[in-house]
């Protein structure tokens, strides 16, 4: 039995709030006691803090009850939150399926990779390709990127090599342990509390997009606008994509 939840189905007095509503339209569903329940787009019409509460809400109840949840959402942070398992679809075809780590560290493709959270992609052509290592020459990145692991591809394929913004470190100086750098100049600067994006444009033209958690109080007074900095990341901080 496949039992359907809709944000607006069936709503109940409107003094209730939306939130409200929607543990309602739950409550009534689980009364079936359904093997399967779809939740389509359960949470778009709350906002941000209600959101987070009720996502805590349907793992608190999925886990007591032990039906499947199949939920259909746009939202990211919502999908990585909730699922155990995640389909990424694209045009009704599915790119990836996996746990939410496998997505997010291992896309399979160019669009998933592009799709769950940011990313920045290195187009590039493989030069060496050994068991243990590989290289790609790489306009984009101005240097040559350098892989802790074989490419299953011949030389001159062309790649992508996808890195998240977390994954790369920044610093005034030369980063000497790390395979993978070159400079750019600080174009751009995004505070959101927590952390700070930095985008900065390197020799080639690209925009590179740097994430760095603010572990002070000022951490972003560290760095401002047209400073020049070195990024770079760890052999193994990258995904090498072949479509």
């Amino acid at each position: 039995e496949l039992v359907q939840m809709t944000p607006f189905a069936k709503r109940k007095p409107h003094q209730l709030s939306g939130g409200q509503r929607q543990r309602v339209a739950l409550a009534r569903s689980l009364i079936k006691r359904p093997k399967v329940l779809l939740l389509d787009e359960p949470l778009g019409a709350l906002d941000k803090k209600l959101r987070e509460q009720t996502q805590l809400e349907l793992l608190n109840i999925q886990s007591k009850v032990g039906i499947t949840f199949v939920i259909v959402t746009h939202d990211q942070e919502e999908a990585m939150t909730l699922a155990d398992r995640i389909s990424v679809m694209d045009r009704g075809r599915i790119q990836q399926l996996g746990t939410p780590a496998e997505i997010y560290e291992f896309p399979k493709n160019r669009f998933v990779a592009n799709f769950i959270g940011s990313v920045n992609l290195f187009e590039a052509t493989l030069a060496v390709d050994e068991p243990d290592r590989a290289e790609l020459d790489s306009i984009d990145f101005g240097q040559r990127i350098h892989v802790g692991h074989g490419v299953t591809g011949t030389i001159g394929m062309e790649f992508s090599v996808a890195v998240r913004p977390e994954k790369i470190r920044m610093s005034r100086k030369p980063l000497p342990d790390l395979p993978n750098q070159t400079q750019g100049v600080i174009k751009q600067i995004v505070y959101l509390g927590d952390i700070s994006t930095y985008f900065i444009e390197t020799a080639s033209g690209k925009q590179v997009r740097v994430t760095q958690p603010n572990l002070d109080r000022w951490a972003e007074g560290e760095f401002t606008w047209e400073d020049r900095v070195y990024i770079g990341w760890a052999a193994d901080g990258g995904v090498v994509l072949a479509q």
